[in-house]
């Protein structure tokens, strides 16, 4: 056993203790977890976004529509190097990603607070379900988001509080910034979090006058230019969209008490609480305690952002805040180990059972993707329908005798159903959405490309009426071919009604198509 020198705080300030190097527990944790994500990676099939992500990620570009580019690469990359699109192959770039980030967060816990807080900081990243599970293992941009946070603050915490005669630190900390920026706009979080630190820092005020921190700044700002380079091609579309997001649509005062409960829903809720309690007490010390004041302003913006949003918009999601809660975990790692000989037992009986919780939430779905359950018998819907793939999709349209139209395209009404549709179809056909929200199908897939050509369009039974209203204008004909019925073994878990338009005639603006909305 390796033992370590590290330092805790006590009293106002670190004081040096020898603790055990916990690595080999971090590495067994990183393995056993592993195990339990491949599983979880290849029993159910692809999400809506990820079945959307791979589909519009089959067109290499600078940057996409929703979101920087990482995400996109990644499992394209991953497809190609696996010749294949399976669910596990496009995963497993995410699943990896996370060991690197439990790694990661368990030298960011050590550096500051001693090897105790480390190896707790990656257990409880690992126990938290949309840190530890969802972002962990699905196609989503999240996954190397929290990867570069963390190793982000990590370099910062170095360079600001363990070893600044290593100014060229500030690099790394600028690369690790600027691959945060090209997985997610909240990379920018980690600028503001860092400026609201060092303006705060009596004893850091100093770096604002070095070129050190700017350079890292240039350096993610030339990393961050393809996507400002797609933009400026595309008339600030990316950015349109996000931003449009924030737009008021009336005031609700109660529904940051909403988004918190959602918060809490998404990482335990009492997991959720400890990050909290843990990230108050950070900000009542401030800056006297430079290492929990600087995760706390690193955390803050995202969680204070999207909470103080949701006053007055209607398009935000619980998930949105999570890399605030990631950064705070060292903090609640910290207190755990740091804390009363009661508190420890009972954090420790806490995080066991968070443990086994999560695992058998992950073996648990994982059973039910796979098992042949007759949910309809049971009078429920099927849980996991959203992460069924389209597989019958090509046998759907040979049989009804569309499949060999020349020139024929496929449409959706709504763009996640476009994503899984042009997923399962492999690339065989173009798929389009035929909705005012195509997302990134209104660029990679504009209408004006499909004049002339017949279409064979899905739709939500719900919704047939309105689509025969509203878009039979736009072909010389429209027919109603035999409704869609996907199966998973015997029991349904989607139905479109399909219908073919032929020859369509390309919109002359997209309001007539508002309706469908």
């Amino acid at each position: 056993m390796v033992f370590l020198q590290t330092k805790s705080f006590s009293g106002g300030a670190y004081t040096t203790e020898t603790l055990a190097n916990q690595a080999p527990r971090v590495l067994a944790l990183i393995l056993a977890s592993l195990g339990l994500r491949l599983l979880f990676a290849g029993s159910l099939g692809l999400g809506v976004d990820e079945s959307y992500t791979i589909a519009t990620g089959r067109h290499l570009a600078l940057s996409a529509y929703d979101h920087p580019p990482l995400a996109w690469w990644l499992s394209r990359g991953a497809a190609v190097l696996f010749g294949s699109e399976a669910a596990l192959a496009v995963r497993a770039p995410f699943v990896l990603l996370f060991c690197v980030t439990t790694w990661q967060i368990y030298r960011l816990g050590s550096l500051l607070f001693g090897e105790r807080a480390g190896f707790l900081a990656s257990l409880l990243l690992n126990c938290a379900p949309v840190l530890g599970v969802t972002t962990a293992t699905w196609v989503l941009p999240d996954g190397p988001l929290d990867l570069a946070l963390v190793s982000g603050a990590l370099c910062l915490a170095r360079v600001l509080l363990i070893d600044g005669t290593r100014p060229s630190l500030w690099l790394a900390a600028g690369f690790w910034c600027g691959l945060a920026l090209l997985s997610k706009y909240h990379g920018v979080f980690l600028f503001a979090g860092t400026g609201l630190f060092l303006l705060t820092s009596p004893r850091h005020r100093r770096w604002l006058a070095s070129p050190w921190p700017y350079a890292g700044g240039a350096l993610a700002a030339l990393m961050f230019a393809p996507v400002i380079v797609w933009n400026i091609q595309h008339d600030w579309a990316s950015f349109a969209f996000q931003s449009g997001r924030a737009v008021s649509k009336g005031i609700r005062p109660w529904m940051p008490l909403v988004v918190l409960a959602g918060q809490a829903l998404f990482l335990f809720p009492w997991l959720w609480l400890g990050l909290v309690v843990s990230a108050v007490r950070a900000a009542r010390a401030g800056a006297g305690d430079e290492r929990r004041w600087l995760l706390f302003c690193l955390g803050a913006g995202p969680v204070a952002t999207f909470t103080i949003l949701s006053i007055w918009s209607q398009s935000l999601y619980f998930h949105w805040a999570m890399p605030g809660y990631l950064l705070w975990v060292p903090l609640l790692a910290a207190d755990l180990s740091q804390g009363a000989s009661w508190t420890k037992r009972v954090w420790t009986h806490a995080l066991a059972g968070t443990a086994g919780l999560a695992a058998l939430l992950v073996a648990g779905l994982s059973l039910v993707a796979v098992a042949p359950v007759d949910w309809g018998r049971l009078h429920l819907a099927d849980p996991l329908a959203d992460t069924r793939d389209l597989t019958d999709v090509h046998a759907i349209l040979a049989a009804r005798g569309v499949e060999e139209t020349p020139g024929l395209f496929v449409a959706a009404r709504r763009w996640y159903d476009a994503g899984r549709l042009d997923y399962a179809l492999g690339g065989s056909l173009p798929v389009t959405c035929l909705c005012a929200d195509a997302r990134g199908y209104g660029v990679l897939a504009p209408l004006g490309e499909f004049a002339g050509k017949d279409a064979v369009i899905f739709v939500s039974p719900r919704f047939a009426a309105h689509i025969e209203t509203y878009i039979k204008g736009r072909f010389d004909r429209l027919e109603r071919l035999e409704d869609a019925t996907f199966y998973h073994g015997t029991q349904s878990f989607a139905v479109f009604a399909v219908f073919r338009g032929h020859r369509f005639l390309p919109p002359d603006a997209v309001s007539r198509l508002d309706a469908l909305e």
